[in-house]
């Protein structure tokens, strides 16, 4: 179907639906209709599963399943809300999604669900259970004529033939590994830098021969298998030795006296084989199996994927190093979501619109040709370019569009009987293909990489020029190779890139930047001083991690043309202290906006050795799109005004840091920080071993309490000493021994701070402690599986540690607001990530709070909700708060007090009622936020 169809089958599904919908009597037919009518699946009623049962103790049914892309429905009727919780058969009382997620559970792992829709006729809400704890996207009926690609997701099955290259690829990797190791062993030296760089050619030179016998490159199928098999393991060094010369050398320029065997081979070019002198070592039986047999002879090299296998087959290289250099690589979906929103979705509708186009009057053929130089004339930079991923995959799909065209235009020219005519015309000035490797420039340090890209660039063009010659039934000539000078060897920080291509010849920047967290880089590395050579003397430059570089350099590019970006970063970048570092500099000084942009997703990867790590995608330029784009982790996206730098719909505001709360609020103090090397802090055992020896320390002994133990309910304590005087601590062995280890350990501290504390050994180096007053403990880092960060009271006995933040003097007025999902949708939008987890701050998350003004009616509220959540978490004591907000096992009257609360802090904030979304929300307290501060900083 195509977007016209689309559109006119969703309106009248629109009208078919609307206002109407039983659960029991219509729901297998609004699917049936939806899947075949709207979303094009040939024959629904097997694509889609209703009513399969599932054992819960008592027997429950699934509404719908549909198994081949992971979707779990759960059906409600027209009117029902659908975040309202429903008493259960089995007596719990559970909302839909919750319903579907006990349902998904007992699925086995490889069948349980990724998504989790449920509808009640007149809108979707759409869980990523990949994030599960993420707000859901909401999709109404009404919309859905406009909007009817978001539901794509529902039917976009994995393409087989795609996960059977990508097996294929992932298995020559691992064959290229076990060849790698193998001769590794043999060379002299194997920690000599030339050495590996001659082991890392031979690999790559070695790879192109097992691809060109298979794909049809080389004159016959098996000539390098038949050449090889001749010669024994002394003779077999030789013999590839002398292949590469050969290969490297024009027919008219060789030996005229070779043997057959070797004449017979093509002439390459390309720079592949140059330097044919590479250091070589001696083979054994093993190697000559490996390369004759398991890779040449067994395995059937035409298959991979050019994208995938570039990647995996650098991951032969160290693996620590990689990771050292902060280089990740990139799947095919990741690689997409770069793409598509850049610049292939556009290039696909313009050649479905050019397909609509009437053939008669040649309308048709001249919006092809239009299309078809376009796409001839675009040219890529991919500054990061690893083993060409990024590069590799743009070069497929644009000749996939042109292999397109070049079908439509022989299919249209044989309705007219003119289809030979046609040929012998594509065939004119030698070959019908416009779009060539020239198109595509990259800057990428590592010399194997750069070898890597090149030849993944090859193989993608051989695979492209025979599916090219099988619409033309003619063959064309694709050695020699074409040398690919435009994939630089360098460091992208260090070149300038119009260099590598003036930027008013180029149309796209794109890739996958090095991933090095600013704590990760040691003071003083190189990539410590690359950041602050690219950003200069600005403040707090120490704070921006490594890939801001790259979108520094970009933004500095396209000044003055109209070349759009897409960078894969980490999400730290759309978080925390960063936001207005970087984007002050590329809104303010650059004037960048951005575009299109994925929410925070875990990264995926084709290499042996996935990195966990958790992206966000920005495309940015210099001019807005009538259209911007805001994905979020399923893929799914709408259509905003503005994406704010913390990639959600609001205006650009940033949220800087901050010592003293925007509002009147009581402070938020970092917890006590011992500096003691350890001496001042007991375990449980330790505490019972020091007073069965010495019960009159029970005095000087008090509970610790950091984010672990607050959380999962662990149990530290310490040593206080604050108000001990000298005769006290002199009449303990203990006591005296514990505060001289403490005084020695900051005496031999290379912190001069530290040093200084020397002076009160007997004390945590600061102390934030209140006296008295019971406090609020907020720990500094939460998992982001939880709804709600777990947050509470403490009594002023209890010490607390330097991984939590607290607040002397809070009532319960402010534990409501801080623990309620408007509070908690503000930290998730502004605070720091460690991996995914939340960095709650003082300076950035409470500083910065945009607190309403409710009246006294409502505060009185909250402060009743709040208690009902104290209350509810005492009725289980042995449970520790890790399991009470653990979503699975949320006790139904937490979970009960929780919504109570939430529903009182959004009334005082005049948010309750008007249906919003957590992103709706964040925007909300973003303007806040903004007319605070322009109050307080006029």
């Amino acid at each position: 179907m195509n977007d016209v169809e689309q559109r006119a089958a969703a309106k009248k599904f629109i009208v078919d639906w609307q206002g109407k919908g039983y659960e029991k009597g219509d729901t297998q037919k609004f699917w049936i209709d939806l899947l075949g009518d709207v979303l094009g699946v040939e024959h629904p009623t097997k694509f889609i599963h209703f009513e399969e049962q599932i054992r819960l103790g008592h027997t429950g049914f699934v509404d719908g399943r549909i198994p081949e892309t992971k979707i779990l429905i759960e059906q409600k009727s027209c009117g029902k809300r659908l975040d309202q919780a429903i008493k259960q058969s089995d007596g719990s009382v559970l909302t839909p999604f919750q319903q579907a997620k006990r349902y998904a559970e007992q699925y086995s792992y490889s069948l349980r669900p990724r998504w989790i829709v449920t509808c009640n006729f007149q809108e979707f809400n759409v869980y990523d259970m990949e994030k599960p704890f993420g707000e859901p996207e909401i999709i109404y009926l009404k919309d859905l004529e406009n909007e009817y690609y978001r539901l794509q997701f529902i039917v976009d099955k994995q393409n087989e033939h795609v996960e059977k290259e990508k097996q294929i690829s992932i298995e020559a990797g691992r064959l290229v590994g076990h060849l790698y190791e193998a001769l590794l062993n043999k060379y002299n030296d194997s920690t000599n830098v030339d050495s590996l760089k001659s082991l890392n050619m031979l690999c790559v030179r070695l790879v192109f021969c097992f691809y060109a016998e298979d794909a049809g490159v080389f004159n016959h199928r098996n000539q390098f298998y038949n050449y090889l098999k001749q010669y024994d393991t002394k003779n077999f060094r030789r013999a590839l030795i002398e292949l590469f010369k050969v290969l490297s050398t024009p027919e008219n320029k060789r030996d005229p006296y070779l043997e057959d065997d070797l004449s017979d081979f093509p002439y390459v070019n390309g720079g592949l084989f140059n330097n044919a002198e590479i250091e070589i070592p001696q083979f054994d039986d093993e190697i000559r199996d490996i390369i004759l047999n398991q890779a040449s002879g067994d395995f059937d090299w035409s298959k991979i994927s050019p994208t995938i296998f570039g990647a995996v087959f650098e991951s032969t290289l160290n693996p620590e190093t990689r990771r050292g250099a902060g280089m990740h690589y990139t799947s095919i979906e990741n690689i997409h979501k770069v793409i598509d929103p850049l610049f292939l979705d556009n290039l696909r509708e313009e050649l479905d619109s050019a397909k609509r186009k009437s053939i008669s009057g040649g309308a048709r053929t001249k919006a092809l040709t239009s299309l078809h130089n376009k796409i001839s004339n675009l040219k890529f930079l991919d500054p990061a370019c690893g083993s060409g991923n990024f590069l590799t995959e743009t070069y497929l799909c644009l000749r996939r569009i042109e292999n397109e065209i070049l079908k439509i235009e022989l299919s249209d020219s044989s309705v007219w009987g003119t289809q030979e005519v046609t040929v012998n015309q594509i065939l004119l000035f030698g070959t019908p293909i416009k779009v060539t490797l020239d198109q595509f420039y990259g800057i990428e340090i590592n010399d194997f990489a750069v070898s890597v890209a090149k030849t993944a660039l090859w193989i993608a063009e051989s695979q492209m020029m025979k599916e090219t010659e099988d619409i033309i039934a003619r063959t064309l000539d694709f050695l020699p190779l074409v040398t690919l000078t435009k994939i630089r060897e360098g460091n992208a920080l260090e070149i300038d890139w119009e260099e590598i291509i003036p930027k008013s010849e180029l149309n796209y920047i794109m890739g996958n930047p090095p991933f090095i967290g600013a704590r990760l880089m040691e003071q003083g590395s190189r990539q410590k001083r690359e950041v602050e050579s690219t950003f200069g003397k600005i403040k707090d430059v120490q704070d921006l991690d490594y890939v801001t570089c790259w979108y520094k350099l970009a933004a500095k590019m396209i000044q003055g043309t109209k070349i759009e970006v897409s960078f894969v970063s980490t999400n730290s970048i759309a978080q925390g202290s960063q936001v207005p570092i970087l984007w002050g500099i590329l809104f303010g000084e650059y004037n960048v906006r951005i575009n299109f942009a994925y929410q925070t997703f875990k990264w995926g990867s084709e290499s042996n050795d996935p990195a966990a790590v958790h992206c966000v995608i920005i495309g940015f330029a210099l001019f807005d799109k009538e259209e911007k784009l805001l994905f979020n982790s399923n893929g799914t996206f709408r259509k905003v005004n503005n994406i704010s730098p913390y990639l959600f719909e609001a205006n650009d505001s940033f949220v800087t840091a901050r010592k003293e709360p925007l509002c009147n609020v009581p402070k938020m103090n970092f917890g006590n920080q011992p500096r003691d090397g350890g001496n001042f802090i007991l375990t449980a055992e330790e505490r019972d071993a020091l007073l069965n020896k010495e019960p009159e320390l029970i005095k000087w002994i008090r509970i610790y309490m950091g984010a672990d133990e607050f959380i999962k309910g662990k149990r530290r304590y310490c040593l206080w000493l604050a108000d001990a005087s000298p005769n006290d601590i002199k009449k303990s062995k203990t006591l005296y021994d514990c505060v001289e280890k403490v005084r020695n350990f900051r005496l031999e501290s290379k912190a001069k701070t530290t040093n200084g504390y020397a002076k009160v050994p007997h004390c945590f180096a600061q102390i934030t402690q209140p006296k008295n007053v019971d406090y609020l403990i907020i720990p500094s880092v939460s998992s982001e599986r939880r709804k709600y960060a777990p947050i509470g009271f403490l009594k002023s006995d209890v010490i607390s540690s330097n991984a939590v933040q607290i607040v002397p003097n809070a009532e319960l007025y402010h534990f409501g607001i801080l623990t309620s999902n408007v509070h908690m949708a503000w930290m998730r939008a502004v605070a720091g990530r460690l991996k995914s987890d939340y960095r709650y701050s003082k300076e950035i998350v409470y500083n910065n709070f945009p607190w309403c003004n409710p009246t006294e009616a409502q505060r009185a509220k909250i402060e009743k909700t709040a208690q009902k959540i104290l209350d509810a978490r005492a009725m289980n004591p042995d449970s520790s708060l890790a399991t009470l907000y653990d979503e699975n096992l949320m006790p139904i009257a937490l979970r009960n007090a929780h919504r109570a609360n939430d529903k009182a802090v959004m009334e005082a904030y005049g948010f309750y009622g008007r249906n919003m979304t957590e992103s709706e929300c964040v925007a909300e307290l973003m303007k806040m936020y903004q007319e605070l501060v322009e109050e307080k900083e006029p």
